[in-house]
């Protein structure tokens, strides 16, 4: 296949070519348009056959063109998939920067250790490498445009066709020599081409996914892994473990799970320790210490995953009825001895039949009510008198499953069932009219193929369910020298059952194998010693069994003694295989290249590898270094050594340093260590906000002699104090400090200003201010003390004077009440009178007027006498309810 930064440029480079094509295939199709004009016309005025011919043509010229279209898109999309060309300079660069975008969420974001990708990586980079990917069906090459499918087995790739292909065969051929009656009576499996893995009948691929199954019918991207999606893969890991994988869409199996979680051993008793989750499952190796299923002893393996092993001690147990004991194991207490109960039953004639129980035997089973033999009639009898028989028919139902017995109730099993019944033999061709127990079997041949799909069944009655064939096989078997002797069979035949001696290269051992299989069968293992003399400087060879060809390498340890006083310890090194290089050259570019030569020569003992404990310069530790190279090195730590300052330590590597005096301590910077140049850090007293005016020393800082500007506690001056003064006084003394001495400004809740001086905290609420305190009708005054009337304490009641001038006052209003009410009495009688006059003179008026004299009702005669007591009854309950609200 083509690497994916190849076919980007040279896809749309192909596409542009491919419409070029496409074009110039259309517009050879195409004919000239006056052309196609004319004959419409043609067409238009000519006779109705010649309308239809050209419409024929017309079709077929539309069919041509679609043709050639196709064909045109076609040869683009193949020239598109091609993967024949090479991959340009850049290729693996490319390639690479695909591979860490797909791994990027795995190692970056979660540490998942890169090493646990290989098998991913593998399946990746065959998808990139050019015919990697082969279909095992069709032997062909997968292309990038071409539907497929993986086996979530093996993770094979085939294509999509092809897969449905072989599904569907699979199928047919297990399914082929079942009858018709059982054909879609069992879902068969179909396995996978390569590794067998067994899928049902509904798990037959149909559409083209990518591989982690979320997107239909992917787009081919030339950035991303062929038939991926892009996406995060987020398919659940197996084992299940609650995480998905965080791959981008990829081919092969997910790798273990890289998320970190808190696990503990598998007998809890270690702290929980963060593990990877692929491999939260860990030991402690101690002693497990559960206990075991006996309850009296502890397990005393090492911790361990899943349940205990069975007690291996053997103790003396009583079986389940108490009267043997044997020694057993704890795993299984209980157990039943061979001795039958025989324990008296409370019905006092019988004893307990049963064999070593536990518990009471329980009620003499022949008590109580018991059934007759055909269980129509129950009895009440002493048990020690048998059921006797109702008399009834039996009714039971024969062994034929139809019928049900004639006979009277009887002890023992009914007879057979001897009525006569219309019969159907096995093969359903025939029926016959014979005893219910009788089978039917006619004389007609079955005609069907049997499993060998050769030959016929011809059974007799045969019920559609045909045995194997029983016939020779006879074809000729791979060896080509004998014939199959087995039955008539589908498929190849087994292997020869001759057999043919092939022996070793000393011939003492021999071995029998199939005929046909002694050229292609590898020598038999011959168990006698090689006796062959070594060729290297030990005395004595390896033993290694009788062989073909040169005897093996020596692989024992050299032991020549090296340099340093040790001895080698790597293998024996006197006959390797070396490369010549350089010794012939050649006359010119038309002289074929040779094979490398190889000769066996002697090679010098490697370094000796002996680990020395060695010392690192800073002395902070001491690590096993190989002889060769045991020299003093630096562990790559901060020195850590303590600087003058008393405060910091050397932050150089770690490096040599010089004692000037012997006796000095060990942890205390030398003169190759570093300088502090540090502004001192230590922390000032509480409340000074000024840093240490010297740099980083030893010992306690001075004190601090610098100004505070704050302000007072009422907010309205400022003061500057001494920051020593202010940190070392107590909290009495930071009063006074704050204090501005001036009265607070602050005002009480009864709107009177605070007396104290300027104070922390809130003001006192014992106001001492005189105020002025009146009764209720305001005549009398007093002054008292502000914090006593916000108590409630003091309250001013009228005397009798004020009361005698308050009820003199409510008489004088109800009197003036009184005058206006008669006052209101007066004016609305001279207004009623005055209007009686108006009316009578109009009526006067009127009476002249008319020449008839009309007659006056009752009421118009007496409205006046009625109308007027009811209007001063108002008027004066209106004047009442007006001075009664007043």
């Amino acid at each position: 296949m083509e690497a994916p930064w190849r076919q980007g440029g040279r896809g749309r480079g192909r596409a542009r070519s491919g419409d070029g094509l496409a074009a110039r295939a259309g517009a050879a199709a195409r004919p000239p348009a006056p052309r196609a004009r004319g004959g419409a016309c043609v067409a238009a005025a000519g006779s109705s056959g010649e309308g239809a011919s050209e419409l024929s043509s017309q079709r077929k010229f539309d069919e041509i063109k679609k043709a050639n279209q196709a064909a045109a898109k076609k040869l683009v999309e193949d020239q598109f998939s091609s993967s024949s060309e090479d991959d340009d300079e850049d290729a693996e660069v490319k390639q690479g920067k695909i591979l860490a975008k797909t791994f990027t969420i795995y190692t970056s974001q979660t540490d998942g250790d890169a090493s646990e990708l290989e098998r991913t990586r593998q399946y990746m980079n065959e998808a990139f490498q050019s015919g990697a990917m082969t279909c095992l069906i069709c032997i062909a090459s997968v292309k990038r445009n071409q539907a497929v499918w993986s086996c979530c087995g093996c993770f094979c790739i085939f294509h999509l066709v092809c897969i449905q292909k072989w599904a569907k065969d699979s199928l047919f051929l297990v399914s082929s020599p079942l009858t018709d009656d059982d054909f879609g009576k069992k879902d068969y499996p179909w396995p996978c081409p390569k590794c067998r893995f067994e899928y049902k009948r509904s798990e037959t691929p149909s559409r083209y996914y990518c591989y982690c199954g979320k997107v239909e019918n992917p787009t081919v991207d030339p950035w991303l892994v062929p038939h991926s999606c892009g996406q995060i893969c987020e398919r659940e890991f197996k084992p299940s473990c609650g995480h998905k994988c965080l791959l981008l869409c990829h081919p092969g199996p997910c790798p273990p799970c890289p998320k970190m979680v808190t696990t503990t051993c598998h007998c809890k008793k270690a702290k929980p320790v963060p593990r990877r989750c692929s491999a939260k499952e860990w030991s402690c190796h101690l002693p497990c210490g559960r206990t075991l299923l006996c309850g009296q002893h502890t397990c005393e393996n090492s911790c361990h995953a899943g349940d205990c092993q069975p007690c291996p001690r053997v103790s003396k147990q009583r079986c389940i009825c108490g009267r043997q004991t044997a020694e057993r194991l704890c795993a299984s207490p209980q157990w039943q001895c061979d001795q039958v109960c025989g324990k008296r039953l409370p019905c006092g004639n019988h004893t307990c039949e049963q064999v070593c129980h536990a518990g009471p035997c329980g009620d003499c089973p022949r008590s109580g009510k018991r059934s007759c033999p055909c269980e129509k009639s129950k009895f009440t009898l002493p048990c020690t008198e048998d059921v006797p028989t109702c008399g009834d028919s039996c009714d039971k139902v024969l062994e034929c499953g139809i019928h049900k017995c004639s006979q009277r109730c009887h002890r023992g099993p009914c007879e057979i069932c001897r009525q006569e019944v219309e019969k159907q033999c096995r093969c359903g061709k025939h029926t016959k009219r014979m005893p219910c127990h009788k089978p039917y079997l006619c004389e007609t041949k079955c005609t069907k193929i049997r499993d060998c799909q050769k030959h016929q069944c011809r059974r007799k009655c045969c019920s559609g369910n045909c045995p194997p064939c029983d016939q020779v096989c006879g074809r000729t078997l791979g060896c080509r020298n004998h014939k199959c002797p087995s039955g008539c069979h589908r498929g190849s035949c087994n292997p020869c059952p001759e057999t043919v001696d092939v022996k070793c290269n000393c011939g003492k051992t021999v071995i029998k194998v199939p005929c046909g299989r002694e050229r292609t069968i590898k020598p038999p293992k011959c168990k006698q010693l090689c006796s062959r003399p070594p060729t290297c400087h030990h005395p004595t060879q390896e033993k290694h069994y009788c062989h073909f060809g040169r005897c093996p390498p020596c692989r024992q340890s050299c032991q020549k003694t090296l340099t340093c006083g040790h001895l080698c310890p790597v293998s024996c090194h006197d006959e390797a295989l070396v490369k010549q290089t350089g010794l012939h050259q050649s006359a010119g570019p038309w002289e074929q290249p040779s094979e490398p030569a190889f000769i066996q020569t002697a090679l010098p003992c490697p370094p000796c590898e002996v680990p020395i404990p060695v010392e690192c310069l800073g002395q902070h530790e001491v690590s096993p270094l190989p002889c060769h190279s045991a020299n003093p090195y630096s562990c790559k730590r901060f020195c850590g050594r303590l600087l003058d300052c008393q405060n910091h330590t050397c932050m150089k590597e770690c490096h040599h340093v010089t004692k000037l005096n012997s006796n000095a301590d060990g942890k205390k910077a030398g003169p190759e260590c570093s300088q502090c140049e540090e502004e001192c850090t230590k922390p000032r007293p509480s409340g000074c906000p000024h840093r240490c005016v010297l740099p980083c020393h030893p010992g306690d800082c001075p004190s601090c002699l610098q100004m505070l500007k704050i302000k007072c506690h009422c907010k309205l001056s400022i003061l500057y104090i001494e920051c020593l003064k202010l940190t070392s006084a107590d909290l009495k003394e930071k009063e006074l400090l704050i204090s501005c001495k001036n009265q607070c400004p602050k005002e009480l809740p009864c709107g009177h200003r605070c007396k104290e001086i300027c104070h922390s905290g809130s003001c006192p609420l014992n106001c001492s201010q005189k105020v002025k305190l009146r009764c209720l009708c305001k005549r009398l005054k007093k002054e008292i003390q502000c914090s006593k009337i916000q108590e409630g304490q003091v309250s001013l009641e009228c005397d009798a004077l004020c009361k005698e001038m308050k009820r003199k006052a409510s008489e004088i209003k109800e009197a003036e009440a009184k005058a206006a009410i008669e006052e209101e009495k007066r004016r609305q009688q001279a207004e009623l009178e005055a209007f009686e006059n108006r009316l009578k003179g109009r009526r006067k008026n009127k009476r002249r007027k008319d020449e008839v004299e009309v007659e006056q009702s009752s009421w118009q005669k007496y409205k006046n006498l009625i109308m007027l007591p009811m209007f001063g009854v108002a008027v004066v309950m209106v004047a009442w309810l007006m001075v009664y609200n007043d």
